[in-house]
């Protein structure tokens, strides 16, 4: 039985007494890995063996920005990536979001899967994984920064969130109509002002 590719031996060969050692990467997987090492000797008739269990990662889910990213003022996609090692990732918005509507599908390790789905073939059992999901977010028509607060929770409960800020938008001001009389005995006649920022008439 040979022994698994992630496991290393050093050194792997010897005479007389010895010690090997064991080694191997880091392991992302959220479930143990094993492997038997077969160690055979010249004019052995029966080899000896030992197995070696590597420690797995704890599940885990996690954005690549941290807790916030920026987003531009227009219209558009924005896309939030991460990794993961579960073997089910649930997308919500933290707090009250309106505007913009989570998708039904995520990617998870380049397989589109549904939102809260168990993703296929379970990946994250062995290693971690990207996903990222894209959000339509509609133009900044405000002058302020728009926060939008993403929640990502793993199956085991694990959660991580990021703040999406959005970039304030152009001030903007128009009057209608641009031309108006007022009669002889002075009475008012209104000018309607549309705009998304203070302003001053004068």
């Amino acid at each position: 039985m040979a022994k698994p590719s992630w496991l290393k031996l050093n050194p792997s060969t010897g005479s007389g007494n010895g010690t090997i050692a064991n080694s191997a990467d880091a392991h992302t997987g959220r479930t143990a890995r094993t492997g038997t090492v077969t160690v055979t000797g010249v004019g052995v008739s029966t080899p000896s063996t030992y197995k070696v269990t590597q420690s797995p990662k704890s599940e885990f889910a996690s954005f690549d920005n941290g807790s916030e990213m920026s987003a531009p003022k227009t219209e558009g996609t924005v896309t939030v990536e991460g990794k993961t090692n579960s073997s089910k990732l649930t997308f919500a918005w933290a707090g009250s979001v309106t505007d913009v509507t989570l998708p039904a599908k995520y990617s998870a390790n380049g397989t589109q899967t549904n939102n809260a789905a168990t993703i296929t073939g379970d990946p994250g059992a062995t290693a971690e994984f990207p996903f990222s999901i894209e959000l339509e977010f509609p133009k900044n028509d405000t002058i302020e920064e728009v926060v939008r607060t993403l929640k990502v929770t793993a199956n085991g409960g694990q959660a991580a969130q990021i703040a999406i800020k959005q970039a304030a938008g152009d001030a903007t001001l128009s009057v209608s109509p641009t031309e108006i009389t007022i009669p002889q005995s002075g009475s008012a006649v209104s000018v309607n002002v549309t705009s998304n920022t203070s302003w001053t008439a004068a």
